[in-house]
């Protein structure tokens, strides 16, 4: 029984081998960034065994076939920490090449087999351990794993928070199926681990959270004196969390029926880096035989939006594609300019070459005097907050 997780009841699911471990021998432990969805998935391995487990794995899967060869690693396990929204996930595709058990909570909702993990139980790996941790709020079915090597420690020394505790952020909870009273008590039991604990999250970057400091990592304790979230009482922690959230991510309905596996839109993921061809939206251009597709929130065109624009959020692009004309030039209108230029990209991607970016968005036309038409501000919802990150993918 841990000290730091006194409540838990503890399910051991022992090693296949019974191999003697050597004490001397480390943990191996690598994050791996990806700097193109703000992501970081993670190898966790015994050096004395030489089995591996990989966390969150990204669809670009040959860097992890790559390193598990170098280093001569068994991969025993592939982990999602929950249905991820913002980018594709590799974890069926490199369980499948490597004969690996695929893990997810018990909870999740997909249409694929896995092998059910259950709050406080141990997968073992060589002399290792990674103690599950459920904390649900950013989706139900989330977990979060304490890193464990006993001959060195009987305590964690890091836990992998997934999107839960972000280094000076929160995961949102408002995807589907996320609670804030639920993440409030996922990171309550959070900060009851020892200030030492090194916490890697599941991003570094990106939509997920309203305002992370970019940094891969941070600590329990660090968290606890300076995360301002953290240091709210329930109430307003909650409140919180429905103020001026991010837009959902490109492509977020695509991609989450991907990864629940309900269907194959891998195509979603932005590849392309280029820049998008842009029009400045100084409010004098002429957009007749323009469509104009808002890509905003539906909260946002509510407010206010250019007269004749059609709304589809950048969310739904890749899920609506039969209700955008492929013979027809199309100005893609965001807010401030970043998420119609991603929304470009992608549709440039998949072969909607007549597309470009309206640069500056809205707040461009309005200041330039623009012609609008606008709704309530009591019919139209939450506040958006404006963000670069479009993210499922590109730089």
């Amino acid at each position: 029984m841990l000290q730091c997780e006194r409540e838990a009841v503890t399910h051991t699911r022992s090693s296949a081998r019974n191999a003697v471990v050597n004490e001397e021998m480390p943990l191996y432990f690598k994050q791996l960034l990806d700097e193109r969805c703000g992501c970081a998935s993670y190898i966790v391995a015994s050096r004395a065994t030489r089995e591996a487990a990989i966390v969150d794995p990204s669809l670009n899967t040959e860097q992890y076939d790559q390193l598990l060869q170098e280093r001569h690693f068994e991969l025993r396990y592939v982990i999602d920490t929950h249905v991820h929204a913002d980018h594709v996930s590799g974890a069926r595709k490199l369980a499948a090449a490597h004969g690996a058990q695929l893990c997810m909570h018990e909870s999740a909702q997909v249409a694929f087999p896995f092998l059910p993990l259950h709050d406080g139980e141990d997968l073992e790996l060589g002399q290792l351990r990674l103690h599950i941790l459920h904390t649900p709020g950013h989706r139900p079915e989330l977990i979060s794993m304490l890193v464990i090597n006993p001959p060195r420690s009987p305590e964690p020394s890091m836990v992998l928070t997934a999107d839960s505790l972000l280094v000076g952020d929160v995961g949102r909870p408002d995807f589907g199926g996320g609670d804030a009273n639920r993440q409030y008590e996922s990171l309550t039991r959070l900060l009851r681990l020892p200030d030492w604990v090194g916490v890697f999250p599941g991003h570094f970057e990106g939509p997920c959270g309203k305002g992370m400091c970019g940094r891969p990592s941070t600590t329990i304790g660090f968290e606890r004196l300076y995360n301002p979230l953290l240091r709210l009482e329930r109430d307003a922690f909650v409140s919180s969390m429905s103020e001026e959230v991010p837009a959902r991510p490109l492509n977020m309905i695509a991609i989450e029926r991907t990864n629940r596996g309900d269907a194959d839109l891998s195509f979603a993921m932005l590849s392309d880096s280029a820049e998008a061809p842009s029009v400045d939206l100084d409010g004098r251009a002429s957009l007749e035989d323009v469509l104009i597709l808002d890509v905003r929130e539906p909260s946002e065109y509510a407010l206010v939006h250019i007269p004749g624009a059609v709304n589809l959020p950048q969310a739904e692009l890749a899920t609506r594609l039969d209700e955008i004309p492929r013979d027809q030039p199309i100005v893609l209108v965001c807010q401030a300019g970043s998420r119609s230029q991603r929304a470009a990209q992608f549709l440039r991607q998949i072969g909607y070459r007549n597309t470009v970016s309206g640069r500056g968005g809205m707040e461009s036309w309005e200041a330039a005097g623009g012609p609008v038409e606008r709704g309530s501000d009591e019919t139209a919802g939450p506040r958006v907050k404006e963000t670069e990150w479009a993210h499922a993918g590109g730089s």
